[in-house]
């Protein structure tokens, strides 16, 4: 699975509003900022964001946007999906778009890929904004410290 720019931008907006959450509202142009992120891209973001109910805009020089729901209430997997459309490595093993192959009878690593999709879907549509909120940032550190099991980089 790669998260598209769009998806990334989202949810780097939305903790940013997280972190934020109960304080009133963050113009556009400090939300581009802090998430490195262009103005005119996030609009169109905001914008998405906006129609699924899960931020608010208030218009005027106080202005901003903040969440529109408790932060326990957002999942990772709607954000991803709705920006993404699947969460499955390979059209094959998704059920939402799912692609026929002519190997399916004799492909012996799709089930490794049906595993993956199962366990990023879980583990996606388990995560909350709120808990995600609440764990550390991943150090360089423990990247590369699981990147070579067997020899092998992931």
């Amino acid at each position: 699975m790669k998260v598209s720019r769009k998806a990334d931008y989202a949810l780097r907006v939305l903790f940013t509003l997280v972190e934020h959450y109960g304080r009133g509202p963050i113009p556009i142009r400090e939300l581009a900022r802090r998430n490195e992120v262009p103005k005119s891209f996030l609009e169109h973001i905001m914008l998405d964001l906006k129609s699924q109910g899960w931020v608010e805009s208030t218009p005027g020089k106080s202005g901003g946007y903040v969440l529109a729901q408790r932060p326990d209430k957002i999942r990772l997997g709607q954000v991803v999906r709705h920006f993404d459309g699947l969460l499955s490595p390979i059209g094959c093993v998704s059920a939402a778009q799912y692609e026929r192959c002519t190997q399916e009878s004799v492909c012996h690593f799709r089930r490794v890929f049906l595993q993956i999709r199962n366990d990023t879907a879980r583990l996606m549509d388990t995560a909350t904004l709120a808990a995600v909120f609440a764990g550390k940032p991943v150090t360089q550190q423990e990247v590369f410290d699981q990147a070579f099991i067997g020899g092998d980089g992931i």
